[in-house]
């Protein structure tokens, strides 16, 4: 046993190979019950040997690192692996829930969309969550995930898919040509369906073959090998999305690993080489463990050394089963082989030569018989006269089974290419011209070795011409051992004289049916896509990898179309599971969004600043001194701007410059206001509305010369605003002559205000003259501080005379020092965003709470700003009736009543402080503060007819706290009505 891995499956220790997956070990150490059904928590066992399984799903690891889901199949051994079973209670081998499989003639499909009606609010508190706890999957983990994962982007101008002989031929062919290519394979090493078969090529083992190619792409410089990638989704523009599991075969990432990472692949040419998934057949029984497709059977075999049974019955429509039958009898396991072909039209006989395989020509297995393992399989004869009775019972411990081979068709499908039927070979297939992505091997539907190798060797050479590399370096195709060529006839189900009274499955993972197949064409849902909805076939992780064509197959007997006719359902995207954290990447936690500080930071956290998120940027909310709580530190702060002077980091607002000969015809199309008329050297409020008449944004325009304008607006719709100033320039004006720069990490900006600020500035501001006549206000200069150049704006938010301090950040927190060293003298301190807040509101100045997206600048009071001498994105739209609505919600002022009370930020306003219910309120309130200036609660609402009702009473009621406040309508602004302090 040295050199084997440890690992344990719910609790027990077992040993495995090095290589093996989790399944193939499962396998080897005689596991054959791994999981439960979906809705009947029927016992389930390993069925295939690729991301296609739908028993084996398991849960990895635990803790921060506890993953559900994850297919067995695909989950590499590594030392010290823990994986547990899923959807079963209180255990694997005694699930209580199995008695759902007793309650299948009131459980059939749709029963949900039927039952559970009555009453309505039931559904929500019984019904779902009942159901969710008896039926899913895995469940998702709580504790935070340890590891990292990483995003990345990769250009190439061939990317192939598929580590197989197809794709490894493709890659090869290309970058001979001199074209750079990533060739990206879900396994840990390129080979494909060749690590599970015993083939030959050119003369010698398919092994040796293999190792061959590999080394030559191993020195081709352009050639890169993605392994454990699995490409999961195709989208516009030649762009395919991919998860490499970097570390997932590992107990954990090493510190600089990410477990997963995420690609974004960019090329001129794809190459899908991806093979096929082989397809069940539907009978009786035919979910028991130990029903295995054939293929996967092999594959454990040959390729992990796992003897999946002793006891075998196989049960093939098509020639590639006969392989399976002759492996396994090789291998010392006794192998009945069941075809429901006559041997005339069975090719695969002479794969048997030399081999102790029974074979019973023109029959069928008709049932499955077992528990947690398979027992026996009942075979009868087909063709007239054919009954259950006369069927012959055959002990097995393996039912390996295969209905065909469906090609991997699912990512040109993404981009909305619809796959055909192909009666050659009973699947469907890609038929349409792709000019950008050729299909090669399995997933073009062919199935002979010697082709496979030939069409991969032609879709290289064609995507890398396609490209312009057409250089020497010229590949051969191999040659490939004669077999007899592929030939199957389609069996989607039994004759009705041969069907078993038990269940036989059509989609595995979600417990269909045929009889639910049957009930939904019945009630009308027999087209593929109602189907799938009607019945859940092909959801969850199988996404119609094994049940689709089966179950399209069948719809089409039962509605008698052709199944070119019946239609399929649509594959999206991602092909198979893909974690959350990988297409997160780093944005997690704290890096979910950019941490964006301003240049005074590190000084703010050295004097104690308590921090706000604003949009991106961490602002100071308050600053606290000794002694005081976050009310006592507001209302100093406020006062101190009042009386004295104070200093505030604006850096956050959002800054863009816009230049150019139409610069102003630009921003007049933008804005409700007018700025082409605007003088240089001055500012102006603006007002920005969206294409329906709601206001957008507000924010400042101030003329830096003839052709140059900075605008500054809200920090929060900073992005958006760039957005839709883009869209613009780009898309509805592209004849003006104008660019737009974001402008915002160039600047730190603080603003000055109180009456003492024009004392401070004069103190420490060099070339220009302060004073009211020289520089009144909304005026915009330059000049310098410490011998730095700055822009200065006589701009006030706080209704106080206040100025605005531009600086390139470099400087910022020098500047800023500068200025409260001039101000000490007058007593200047530092505010945050909260003063900001109390003194905007005490000013009747609106922000976001205001600006939520359904406010009209009439509503705010801000109708005159709204030029009739123009044209402006929203324009037409302010006219509409409901805009101009007597009855909509206008802003007014609201005064608390009682001194010492504070009605609460989102409070309904109602005339009646008892009534409660959806039509009482007759608006909200917006914002909410405690007024040091007036020694009161005060906040701004929005009030349906409110410019009407000042001097009236109603009732602030918040009904989550059962508040409720007694408020004046009053105007909104509480301080200086007349803007006497602002303009001294």
């Amino acid at each position: 046993m040295r050199g084997m891995l440890r690992f344990t499956f719910d609790g027990r220790s077992y040993r495995g190979r090095p290589g093996a997956t989790l399944a193939a070990a499962l396998i080897a150490n005689g596991v054959r019950l791994v999981g439960r059904s979906f809705k009947y928590h029927r016992p389930r066992g390993i069925y295939s040997a690729g991301p296609e399984e739908p028993n084996a799903l398991v849960t990895l690891r635990d803790g921060g690192r506890h993953e559900p889901n994850i297919p067995a199949t695909m989950v590499e051994l590594h030392d010290g692996l823990v994986a547990t079973s899923q959807n079963r209670w209180p255990s694997l081998k005694l699930d209580l829930l199995s008695v759902n499989g007793l309650l299948k003639p009131i459980l059939p499909a749709g029963f949900y969309y039927k039952t559970f009606m009555w009453p309505r609010a039931a559904w929500y508190r019984l019904y779902e969550p009942a159901i969710r706890r008896a039926a899913g999957l895995g469940t998702a983990g709580h504790a935070p995930d340890p590891d990292r994962y990483e995003r990345a982007f990769a250009h190439a101008d061939v990317l192939v898919i598929g580590g197989g002989p197809a794709g490894l031929m493709a890659a090869l062919a290309a970058g001979r040509a001199g074209a750079r290519v990533i060739l990206a394979d879900e396994r840990a090493g390129p080979g494909g369906y060749l690590l599970g078969e015993r083939s030959e090529i050119d003369g010698r083992p398919g092994s040796d073959w293999l190792r061959g190619v590999v080394e030559a792409l191993d020195k081709l410089d352009d050639v890169r090998v993605f392994s454990r990638t699995t490409v999961f989704g195709q989208y516009d523009g030649l762009t395919f999305g991919a998860v490499e599991r970097v570390a997932d075969h590992m107990a954990a990432p090493p510190p600089h690993l990410p477990r997963q990472r995420s690609w974004t692949i960019h090329v001129r040419q794809a190459v899908i080489a991806a093979g096929a998934i082989e397809r069940p057949l539907v009978f009786a029984g035919n979910d028991l463990p130990g029903v295995m497709l054939a293929g996967a059977a092999r594959r454990y075999l040959n390729q992990y050394e796992a003897m999946p049974g002793r006891q075998v019955v196989v049960f093939t429509n098509n020639d590639d089963g006969y392989r399976t039958a002759r492996d396994l009898a090789e291998a010392g396991a006794r192998v009945t082989l069941v075809d429901p072909r006559p041997e005339a039209e069975a090719g695969g006989g002479a794969l048997l030569w030399g081999a102790n395989v029974e074979v019973l020509y023109a029959h069928a297995v008709i049932e499955a018989a077992g528990g947690a393992r398979l027992r026996r399989a009942t075979v009868a004869p087909l063709g007239e006269g054919a009954r259950t009775w006369s069927g012959r019972v055959l002990p097995c411990d393996l039912l390996c089974v295969s209905g065909g081979w469906n090609p991997t068709v699912h990512l040109p499908s993404h981009v909305g290419h619809r796959p055909v039927y192909d009666s050659g070979i009973a699947a469907y297939v890609l038929k349409d011209d792709l000019q950008d992505v050729q299909i090669a091997g399995g997933a073009a539907g062919t199935f002979d070795l010697g082709r496979v190798l030939s069409e991969g060797l032609a879709a290289g050479k064609r995507a890398a011409a396609a490209c312009g590399h057409e250089k020497g370096g010229s590949v051969e195709a191999p040659r490939a051992a004669a077999e007899p060529a592929y030939g199957i006839a389609p069996c989607w189900r039994l004759p009705s004289e041969l069907s078993a009274p038990g269940k036989a499955f059509v989609d595995l993972q979600n417990d269909v049916t045929v009889a639910d197949l049957e009930l939904s064409e019945r009630e009308g849902f027999g087209r593929a896509e109602h189907a799938k909805r009607y019945t859940t076939l092909g959801m969850a992780t199988d996404q119609g990898k094994l049940a689709n064509v089966n179950a399209l197959g069948i719809l089409s007997g039962l509605s008698g179309l052709d199944l070119s006719e019946t239609g399929t359902t649509t594959f999206r995207p991602p092909y198979t599971g893909v974690a959350l954290g990988a297409l997160a990447g780093g944005a997690s936690g704290a890096a979910f969004q950019a941490e964006r500080l301003s240049a005074m930071h590190d000084w703010h956290e050295s004097r104690g600043a308590v921090f706000t998120q604003a949009g991106l940027g961490m602002r100071p909310y308050y600053y606290p001194r000794d002694g005081e709580d976050f009310a006592a530190a507001v209302r100093r702060e406020v006062a101190t701007v009042r009386s004295a002077v104070g200093i505030v980091d604006i850096s956050t607002l959002g800054k863009f410059e816009v230049r150019g000969p139409d610069a102003g015809a630009f921003l007049d199309r933008l804005y409700a206001n007018t700025f082409s008329s605007l003088g240089i050297g001055r500012a102006r409020y603006g007002l920005m509305l969206r294409e329906d008449g709601i206001v957008f944004d507000d924010g400042t325009v101030s003329r830096l010369a003839d052709d140059r304008y900075l605008v500054t607006v809200s920090t929060a719709h900073t992005a958006a605003v760039f957005e839709h100033m883009d869209h613009g320039q780009q898309v509805l004006w592209p004849e003006l002559d104008v660019q737009v720069c974001d402008v915002g990490e160039r600047w730190a900006a603080m603003a000055v205000a109180g009456p003492e600020s024009r004392k401070v500035l004069q103190g420490v501001v060099e070339g220009l003259d302060l004073d009211n006549a020289a520089f009144p206000p909304l005026s915009v200069a330059e000049a310098r501080i410490g011998g730095v150049a700055v822009r200065i704006f006589r701009i006030s938010f706080s209704g106080e005379l206040a100025y605005e301090v531009f600086v390139p950040a470099g400087h910022g927190e020098a500047c800023w020092e500068a200025i409260l060293e001039a101000g000490e003298a007058f007593g200047i301190a530092p505010y945050g965003t909260e003063a900001m807040t109390v003194m905007r509101t005490e000013k009747g100045h609106v922000a976001g709470p205001e600006l939520d997206g359904r406010t009209t600048a009439g509503d705010l009071g801000l109708g005159r700003m709204m030029s009739s001498k123009k044209d402006y994105i929203g324009r037409r739209m302010t006219d509409r009736p409901g805009l101009q609505n007597a009855g909509r919600l206008r802003l007014v002022g609201l005064k608390a009543v009682s001194a010492d009370t504070v009605p609460r930020m989102g409070a309904h306003l109602v005339t009646d402080a008892q009534a409660r219910g959806p039509d009482v309120s007759e608006g909200h309130v917006t914002t909410s503060v405690f007024s040091p200036t007036l020694g009161r609660g005060i906040g701004l609402g929005l009030l349906a007819r409110g410019d009407e009702r000042h001097g009236e009473r109603l009732f602030a009621v918040f009904p989550l706290r059962d508040e409720t406040v007694e408020v004046e309508v009053v105007d909104p602004v509480f301080v200086d009505a007349e803007g006497e302090r602002a303009r001294v």
